[in-house]
């Protein structure tokens, strides 16, 4: 059986770490924060704050 070295990827990511053309950005639905105003953890980041975005390429 074989295991794979694949970061779990949150809904707001576009890409995964390391992927050329693509960076770490700010989570647009938590400002960076990581937590909603309800206080909860952001889903789009996981808490993070940060999410992976498409930056570049062609």
């Amino acid at each position: 059986m074989a295991t794979t070295n694949e970061p779990d990827l949150n809904p707001g990511d576009e890409a995964s770490p390391g992927t050329p053309g693509a960076g770490e950005d700010v989570c647009e639905a938590c400002s960076g924060s990581g937590k909603l105003a309800d206080g909860k953890s952001c889903p789009q980041c996981g808490g993070s704050g940060r999410v992976m975005r498409g930056i570049g390429g062609g």
